[in-house]
């Protein structure tokens, strides 16, 4: 039977003995690629063009033109193709010359088929993986757009960099930013972006689980590890085993969880709870936070070592109202796919709109926005959102809040930490209502919670 994933994908095979020629081609035909097979590197050049192949198999000893001189002149003639060679001695130095004039990998007769298959299938995946970043690349370059992140300005242009540099590799990312700047976006822009995309991407919110059931979620658990657990479960992990993993609000994690979770990322194996035996995990560890991380550290909040290990690569957000230019690009992709979620055709917005979304400083970045716009598309009956069709009271906080906020000013070298905390405290004083002040200061109502409980633990330490 042939393979589904074989369907369509040409391999040139290049080998002068006709035995092994033809069984090359039939275990190939077998698994559901489309073969030629040709007797020398000379009949390969002949009939590249015409057979456009995307992967070639070449013995390196051939008559002529060799498998090495054959990679050379095809990488001349800029032809960018992954190849594997076959050697019957792995200690030759032409095996490493062929590694050197391109080649993908090598493979030694007499080999096993389940890795020649293997090999031939990782190597189909790096292609498609080059091509999406190629592909994403020109996308930033043209259009100021890399997935769902979309932005012109220098600060996003520089977040767009950092993540076409970060994502090839498997390095830890912690991702900064205020709520609402679009972190998880980027994580899985950098998962869509690596070597892993065709894997899992797993994303837990660290604030969202109670603390009696994190290391279980993270983990994973076996049956009878605690009153409740019914049936083994695997953790997140494993679930993202040769994938990504995102921690979100890392900074909300327990620490005798951070104290687990570095180990893991230390060992590469994860531990169940109940279990004795340690399962290995290749797993891509992305966090996030919306906190300072140094000032989390300070505070005993977040493990310095677990921070160091995460802080491999750093890719900071910035804030809506920092990146204003940005607007109108944002707004034409959130209202297609806004539009194509409710089906609705809406053109665009008008002028007085986009006047007002620039005068606003969005306290909940690009989430807050697309909130705005899903409001405005569901209840507007014409092609333009007008004013009319924005939320109530949209840019102004109602007079009590307003009234309590007008005067707030901070002195030159107050820290991010304490203007926020002095922002969410007069906010909730001004409303005496923690969901309307959650809504101005456009965070969620957890968040807000959480912040609080910080605020008192810190007056408990003083």
């Amino acid at each position: 039977m042939a393979e589904e994933n074989g369907a369509n994908k040409r391999i040139l095979v290049v080998e002068d003995e006709q035995n092994a020629r033809a069984g090359y081609e039939t275990l190939l035909r077998k698994w559901g690629y489309t073969v030629l097979g040709v007797a020398s590197g000379e009949e390969a050049l002949e009939r590249f063009e015409e057979f456009q192949p995307q992967l070639i198999l070449s013995d390196v000893n051939l008559p002529g033109i060799d498998g090495i001189e054959l990679l050379r002149r095809l990488a001349e003639d800029q032809h960018d193709i992954p190849s594997i060679v076959i050697t019957g001695d792995p200690s030759d130095d032409r095996t490493v010359k062929a590694i050197e004039a391109g080649a993908y990998w090598f493979i030694i007769k007499p080999h096993s088929n389940p890795v020649l298959r293997a090999l031939i299938g990782r190597a189909f995946r790096q292609i498609v993986s080059d091509r999406q970043v190629v592909s994403l690349r020109r996308e930033l370059r043209d259009t100021g757009r890399l997935g769902s992140l979309i932005g012109e300005s220098k600060p996003m242009r520089e977040v767009l960099h950092l993540i076409e540099l970060a994502a090839p590799s498997s390095a830890s990312v912690l991702i900064t930013g205020e709520t609402g700047s679009g972190k998880e976006i980027v994580a899985r822009t950098l998962h869509e972006l690596s070597p892993r995309s065709e894997a899992a991407f797993v994303a837990v919110n660290c604030s969202a689980i109670p603390e009696s059931l994190m290391e279980s979620e993270i983990f994973g658990h076996e049956k009878g590890a605690f009153t409740g657990a019914s049936d083994r479960r695997l953790g997140c992990f494993e679930l993202a085993d040769r994938g990504t993993l995102l921690l979100d609000e890392i900074g909300e994690m327990p620490a005798p969880t951070q104290a687990k979770l570095l180990r893991v990322l230390e060992d590469g194996k994860v531990r169940r709870l109940g279990s004795k035996a340690e399962t290995p995990v290749n797993v891509r560890v992305l966090a996030a936070t919306n906190r300072e991380p140094e000032e989390a550290v300070n505070k005993g909040v977040l493990r310095q070592d677990l921070f160091f290990r995460l802080n491999v690569f750093r890719i900071h957000l910035p804030p809506l109202r920092e990146h204003k230019e940005d607007l109108p690009k944002l707004v034409e992709q959130l209202l297609a796919d806004l539009g194509a979620k409710h089906g609705k055709n809406i053109r665009g917005v008008g002028p007085e709109v986009m006047e007002a979304f620039q005068s606003y400083t969005w306290p909940g970045n690009v989430r807050e926005l697309r909130n705005v716009l899903e409001r405005a598309l569901i209840v507007c009956e014409k092609e333009v959102i007008g004013r009319a069709h924005l939320p109530p009271g949209f840019g102004h906080a109602p007079a009590n809040v307003a009234s309590g906020l007008s005067s707030l000013r901070f002195p030159m070298g107050t820290t991010v930490a304490a203007a926020e905390r002095e922002l969410i405290l007069q906010t909730l004083t001004a409303t005496n209502n923690k969901t309307r002040a959650a809504e101005i200061l456009g965070i969620s109502l957890k968040t807000l919670h959480n912040k609080l409980k910080e605020y008192e633990a810190e007056q408990h330490r003083r």
